[in-house]
This record gives structure tokens, sequence and C-alpha cells, in this order.
């Protein structure tokens, strides 16, 4: 399972440990993803992702997830995400 939150994007990034000498390694700086059910109110059902927690929090900021993924370009969300997405646009037309 990759380290990639499923809303935002947001992976691993790569840097340097650095000591005390000015020695540097490599190193990887992982996002804090969780697992977490998102409620979609239009859909009125639960969806699991694995979500970063300043994704989680931007969503929470955006109104839900509803509002999230219908504002948030389909290159940023996983392919789960985006059939979500989809399903949310067809019952916007449907009402």
């Amino acid at each position: 399972m990759s380290r990639i939150c499923e809303l935002t994007g947001k992976g691993r990034q790569v840097g340097h440990n650095v000591s005390h000498a000015n020695n540097k390694t490599k190193r990887v700086f992982l996002p804090n993803l969780q697992n977490v059910t998102l409620l979609s109110e239009k859909l009125e059902r639960s969806i699991k992702f694995r979500v970063s927690t300043q994704g989680l929090r931007s969503v929470e900021h955006n109104g839900g997830l509803d509002n999230w993924l219908l504002k948030t370009n389909d290159t940023k969300l996983s392919s789960r995400a985006v059939k979500v997405k989809r399903e949310l646009q067809k019952a916007a037309i449907a009402a």
C-alpha cells in the first residue's frame, strides 16, 4: 500500500539527517496517514479513505467530503475518490 493521501495526493518527501559534524544521510519524511470513514451527505453512505491528518482538516474546513471532492482537481485524487466524485456529480444532475 502506497503512502499517499487519497484526497490531497500528499506523499513522501526526501531529505537529509544532518549530524553535529554536518554529515548528511538520506532520510524519508512520511505523511501522517489515518484510516478514516467519511460520511457523504448526498450519497447517504459512508466511505473509507486513507487520509493525511492535514487532508482531514482541509475536508472539515471546506464543509465535508462532498464539497471537498467537487472542488478538488481529479489529478490530486485517488482512483477511488474520483469514482465517488463521479457518483456525486451524477446525483447532483439527477436532483
